[in-house]
């Protein structure tokens, strides 16, 4: 008799046991149905197709067609000014980097000549510079450098108090990407008789910009 109550109170837990897990899968399976509703109201659930860079973009490179493709976005998540068509970024020259897998954004394509400001009887080059050839990226706009070339031959100072009016890592580009960007060009204010030896020397060497000190010159 006693073991028959046994067995029949061990039933009757097992039966609690699996209401409750029933429950309690429920209930979890309801959250999840709910987070999936809220996220969908959130950001619309509408989805649009746009331009999206496949690959890594330099600052000042033309975009060519291998470089964008176009894939389905949400579109409340999109960028302002995204890029629906490929054509209108195929052909145009990138004013900052595009990062691989990046919605493209036609402020990314601006013209950047716009926003400098070239001193009167100077020319405004750019020139490639990692920022270990910055000084570690702390060139920026406003600064005032010195220009060496190197090779492997010899190291050759080319310009003294040369003002810079850009770089890739300037505060728009920083805004765009949403973090702080590496230098991978310097947009340097020269005299019209020094452009030819810059272009030759940033195609045959490595340019680096110094940060004198006050009492450095």
């Amino acid at each position: 008799m006693r073991r028959n109550k046994t067995a029949a109170a061990g039933a009757i837990c097992g039966v609690l046991c699996a209401l409750c897990v029933l429950g309690y899968t429920q209930s979890v399976r309801g959250e999840a149905e709910r987070a999936r509703a809220d996220a969908l109201a959130r950001y619309g659930g509408d989805q649009v197709e746009v331009c999206v860079a496949k690959r890594d973009i330099a600052a000042g490179e033309t975009v060519d067609s291998g470089a964008v493709e176009t894939r389905l976005w949400v579109a409340d998540l999109l960028p302002p000014e995204a890029v629906r068509q490929t054509s209108e970024v195929v052909g145009s020259k990138a004013s900052s980097t595009v990062l691989s897998g990046e919605a493209l954004s036609a402020r990314r394509f601006g013209a950047a000549s716009a926003a400098i400001d070239v001193p009167d009887g100077k020319v405004a080059i750019s020139v490639p510079a990692k920022d270990v050839q910055a000084v570690g990226g702390a060139v920026s706009a406003g600064s005032s450098v010195d220009v060496y070339a190197t090779g492997s031959a010899a190291t050759q100072a080319l310009a003294q108090g040369v003002s810079v009016l850009a770089t890739s890592a300037g505060t728009d580009d920083r805004q765009a990407s949403g973090s702080a960007s590496k230098v991978t060009w310097v947009t340097l204010a020269v005299d019209p008789n020094q452009v030819e030896e810059l272009v030759s020397a940033a195609q045959k060497t490595e340019l680096y910009l110094t940060l004198p000190g006050a009492d450095a010159r």
